[in-house]
């Protein structure tokens, strides 16, 4: 078992990672001084393998958690699933100290930490992320939020959790491309901060891939370190948290173009690394050898170079509704070199094209 401390003044927690960790479930629960209703929220996927495990569990520390399953995808992250939980949280009677609980991956801690963030203007909310890629991505760092159909995510709020739980027993029932999206972003952590973590990457494919138990608790708890040294230091992305973004821009126009359903999360950052190293490479921030590791490392690990179904024009106007862009200028996170990442809003529009049409299959 490992803890990783979120450090945030009076709003730090720890991150749990390992296995076999109800124990700490419980007691951190008997010591946190909610009332007896809670929320859990999972959905179809989750709640079926999981659900009633987590619920006996929050029982035995003394917790009446009503459990609210959700439909599973990207899809039921939306204001009128949100209003849902917000009626269920009513009629249970839940009241400010009533703890919300996200059992599930990147969707359910989103959509539950929005509820938690506005509910009563706002109740404890604790991470229970089940996906590779929410251990290391969405459940650190407090941004929760629901979609709009105009755009990703941007209806929400920056809401930490009072704690992270990763219980890594649960990610024997993953499906292997949930494995390779979680990957996409572990990819990222080396690119932006840690050029050793990238080299561990490189040198330990096999036992990355096995989910063998020192490789798994090792890189999640790295990329979880990394994400907690930033955003304690930047907590609502005034300056350095902005380096989490690599490859967002690009994969978030990816995402819109394919309808959020052909590519999952960690798909289309990977193709958006290799579209922002392009980027970093045309204005020659890096050499061909940096460029070419990025690529190499997505394709070991079974992610895409290019997306189908997408257009150079209609990438290059989606990322003018990115949240990063400020007054008509897109915020590139571009490559120095592995391990150190810098920001820039001067990128030509011809550079971003032709990245935008070397990852367009």
């Amino acid at each position: 078992m490992r803890k990783v401390r979120v450090d945030l003044g009076e709003k730090s927690y720890d991150i749990v990672i390992g296995y076999d960790i109800g124990q700490e479930i419980v007691d951190f629960v008997k010591g946190a001084g909610y009332s007896k209703k809670a929320l859990l929220v999972t959905d179809t996927h989750v709640g079926p393998l999981y659900g009633k495990q987590v619920q006996q569990l929050l029982a035995e520390a003394g917790l009446e958690a009503a459990l609210m399953q959700i439909p599973a995808g990207e899809s039921s992250k939306n204001l009128t699933v949100a209003n849902d939980l917000f009626t269920r949280a009513i009629e249970l009677g839940l009241d400010r100290k009533s703890p919300v609980f996200a059992l599930g991956g990147g969707v359910v801690g989103d959509l539950a930490g929005f509820v938690a963030a506005t509910y009563m203007r706002g109740v404890p909310f604790v991470q229970l992320p089940t996906s590779l890629l929410a251990q290391v991505d969405s459940s650190v760092g407090g941004k929760v939020a629901v979609n709009h159909e105009l755009g990703k995510n941007l209806i929400g709020a920056f809401y930490q959790p009072q704690a992270v739980f990763m219980e890594l027993n649960y990610m024997k029932t993953l499906p292997q491309r949930e494995i390779y999206t979680g990957l996409g972003e572990i990819i990222k952590y080396g690119i932006i901060y840690d050029a050793d973590f990238f080299a561990f990457l490189e040198a330990n494919r096999e036992q990355v891939l096995a989910l063998e138990p020192e490789a798994l608790v090792h890189m999640i708890a790295r990329s979880c370190e990394i994400k907690a040294a930033v955003v304690s230091e930047d907590e609502k992305e005034a300056g350095l948290r902005r380096i989490l973004n690599f490859g967002h821009t690009i994969a978030h126009a990816i995402e819109k173009e394919t309808g959020y359903v052909r590519y999952n999360h960690g798909e289309a950052v990977a193709t958006g690394m290799v579209g922002a190293a392009n980027v970093s490479w045309e204005l020659g921030l890096i050499g061909e050898t940096e460029y070419n590791r990025v690529r190499e490392m997505i394709a070991r690990y079974n992610l895409p170079l290019q997306a189908a179904g997408v257009t150079v024009d209609a990438m290059y106007a989606d990322i003018f509704h990115d949240k990063k862009t400020v007054g008509g200028k897109v915020t590139w996170v571009l490559m120095e070199k592995i391990g150190q990442v810098i920001c820039r809003n001067d990128v030509p529009a011809d550079v971003v094209k032709k990245a935008m049409e070397a990852v367009r299959a």
